[in-house]
């Protein structure tokens, strides 16, 4: 198969969408990336990119702007209500490694992404294009999708899902309902805002373990803006939710600060999911990211594990475009990010998760009841092992171009 014959279809420009369209393209491989919205989602959501996201993004050539905006946070700690330090993993034992973890709010990196896949002359991008029918044969994918002139029909060699949560390619390859997995009875609330944490010790990430008032503090902008992640009742509307912000804050927050002395720039409360689809292939379909998978944001293993399914995609179809590989390589990558996601993404998401509001804070350090916790307390004695602590996440990564096929 040449170049000139195929090609990708990627529904979705959310990152996840635009970073494989721009890996692809920069291979001078034809794609098509089509949006229902009519712009860029300009909300801040995920923030924080572990060593094999940043591997991906540093593949794609964007780093340096990543970093130009962004920073590089120093350390993730997990504290006590009254700020008291128990443990944390230093990043900075890294030095100048060059996929350590990084920051940047990730409207940012999609507009960093735009603006470079705009310059690659393989690549398009078609906004207000939303998907609603689809079908396959041996030979190529195609998607019904509705414009404003009108419906139409677009062909593929394969078509990519990247479309988020709600992902319309999942619910009609799969069943609208069908997304196995659970909802948590935990209610979360995000707010971003202007607050000094460092003066009051803070570092860059913290995790405040409670039963009640368990949250996420980390910063997310190099001019002051935090995200504050926290736990709330379940059952309350967002205008109850609204209404209990203020105490909650001065409950949770270092020097219990009053609204005169913060500025909230966001707040959106949502419900917390672990769910993955039941496959990431349908013959000439496939999914990624957020459209496949999902778990909970205390950790970070959502926006990371979906940017890694994206090189993994990336180069099975380079792959395959090239010649290298053969079409059931996307088998593999099926049965690799699926088994990546159940051994790994989903048991240390949801021990991240329940760490926060049920673990005994007095007593967890010298119990030694939590094995990570006491990984993070023997690497603050073991240079070697704090290397390997502040890496560790590096095990959702796979070399898919050992599937290559040798000789070709």
């Amino acid at each position: 198969m040449t170049k000139e014959t195929f090609k990708i279809i990627v529904v979705g420009a959310g990152p996840a969408g635009l970073l494989l369209s721009l890996l692809l393209s920069r291979q001078g491989i034809p794609v098509t990336v089509l949006e229902a919205k009519n712009q860029l989602d300009n909300q801040p959501r995920a923030t924080h990119y572990g060593p094999p996201a940043v591997y991906e993004l540093r593949r794609a050539g964007i780093l340096p702007e990543i970093l130009e905006e962004g920073f590089l946070p120093a350390q993730v700690c997990w504290r006590k209500l009254d700020g008291t330090y128990l443990t944390g993993i230093d990043n900075d034992i890294l030095g100048d490694h060059p996929d350590r973890l990084a920051c940047l709010p990730l409207n940012r990196l999609g507009q960093i992404l735009l603006t470079n896949l705009q310059k690659q002359p393989s690549a398009e991008i078609k906004w207000g294009h939303r998907v609603i029918g689809l079908g396959q044969n041996d030979q190529r994918a195609w998607l019904d999708v509705s414009t404003s002139a009108g419906e139409q029909r677009m062909e593929a060699t394969y078509i990519v899902g990247c479309d988020g949560a709600k992902s319309q390619i999942r619910r009609s390859l799969h069943g609208d309902l069908n997304f196995p997995g659970k909802t948590w009875d935990e209610q979360v609330v995000a707010t971003n805002v202007y607050f000094d944490f460092h003066k009051f010790g803070y570092h860059d990430s913290n995790f405040i373990m409670h039963p009640e008032h368990w949250h996420m503090a980390a910063r997310i902008t190099t001019d002051g803006l935090w995200r504050v992640s926290y736990g709330e009742k379940a059952g309350l509307t967002n205008e109850q939710l609204a209404d209990r912000q203020t105490m909650k804050f001065q409950a949770m927050l270092p020097g219990h600060p009053t609204p005169d002395q913060y500025r909230i720039t966001n707040f959106s409360p949502y419900r917390v999911h672990q769910r993955l689809a039941e496959s990431m292939r349908v013959g000439r379909f496939l999914l990624a990211a957020d459209a496949a998978h999902l778990c909970n944001p205390f950790g970070g293993l959502g926006l990371t594990s979906g940017i890694v399914d994206v090189g993994g995609l990336y180069d099975c179809l380079y792959g395959i475009s090239s010649g290298r590989a053969a079409d059931d390589i996307l088998d593999v990558y099926d049965k690799v990010r699926r088994e990546k996601y159940q051994s790994i993404v989903d048991p240390i998401s949801s021990a991240n998760f329940i760490r926060m509001f049920q673990t005994d804070v007095d007593a967890v350090l010298e119990s030694g009841s939590d094995e990570f916790f006491n990984e993070c307390l023997k690497a603050k004695t073991n240079s070697v092992l704090a290397r390997e602590v502040a890496l560790g996440i590096n095990c959702l990564q796979y070399d898919f171009t050992k599937h290559y096929i040798v000789g070709e």
